[in-house]
């Protein structure tokens, strides 16, 4: 039985990369620690590496709910600490009384010094603090690179992880019907629009679906997945419960409080 028919076409090559990240541990009997992988990458880590005899895995971000956590494989004699998982923690300082910046200004200033998505945890927002979890081996490249926000000047203080506040968000759960699963359907019934509407946003690349942007309307969603829409926020398709009288799905969605 082939491991890829769990998984999308379009995962195969991670698979792949976890595979390999397996193997290295096995053949050099040494730990492993990946960069940092959005749920659903963690997801088909667990899911290959979870029953493994002779590996060891655990995650880690920064706080427990993180969203965005490293991976690390290890031999089965091995006690890892968090020192392993080379995350550094900052605080952002900018003039607050006069600027308020945003998620996607701070992601986006990090991504334009270069910095691969792969290489930074996640950003939170508690009132006017803004803090960032950074991968060590780049931590002094950031340091150096990242002084502003928009046109806004910023600096860095490194503080503790035990320092990071982090929101807890749980799914408001509702239950509907949608004529198919496809993805323009689907969002065209959890966010109220018409279906043209929702066509229209995907073709604008603002969807998301597992943390990658999805452009093909005729997308097929599989219970699990986590949607998400530019400027409305995210969903999860919690259930399929089966079709109704009528031949429309019956599912259980949650959208992010």
């Amino acid at each position: 039985m082939s491991i890829y028919q769990h998984f999308r076409p379009e995962e195969h090559e991670f698979i792949d990369q976890v595979m390999e990240w397996k193997e290295n541990v096995i053949v050099q009997y040494a730990p492993k620690l990946t960069d940092f992988l959005d749920p659903r990458e963690q997801e088909i880590v667990q899911s290959i590496i979870g029953t493994n005899e002779e590996i060891k895995l655990e995650f880690f971000g920064g706080v427990s709910e993180a969203e965005r956590k490293r991976a690390l494989l290890y031999p089965s004699y091995y006690s890892p600490s968090t020192e392993d998982f080379q995350i550094k923690t900052y605080e952002l300082s900018y003039p607050d009384k006069f600027v308020q910046i945003e998620h996607r200004q701070v992601l986006g200033s990090l991504m334009g010094i270069g910095l691969k998505r792969s290489k930074f945890g996640d950003i939170y927002f508690h009132e006017k603090s803004v803090q960032l979890v950074i991968g060590e081996e780049v931590s002094s490249y950031v340091e150096l690179q990242f002084q502003e926000v928009g046109k806004v000047k910023v600096n860095l203080k490194n503080i503790p992880y035990t320092d990071l506040i982090s929101q807890e968000s749980g799914w408001e759960e509702s239950s509907t019907t949608t004529a198919s699963l496809r993805l323009d359907v689907l969002i065209a019934t959890i966010y109220n629009l018409s279906r043209q509407k929702a066509q229209m946003f995907i073709g604008a690349k603002k969807v998301k679906v597992n943390w990658k942007l999805v452009e093909q309307s005729s997308f097929e969603c599989l219970e699990g997945d986590i949607l998400s829409v530019r400027g409305y926020g995210r969903s999860k398709l919690l259930s399929v419960e089966g079709k109704t009288k009528k031949d429309k799905w019956r599912v259980i969605v949650g959208k992010q409080k």
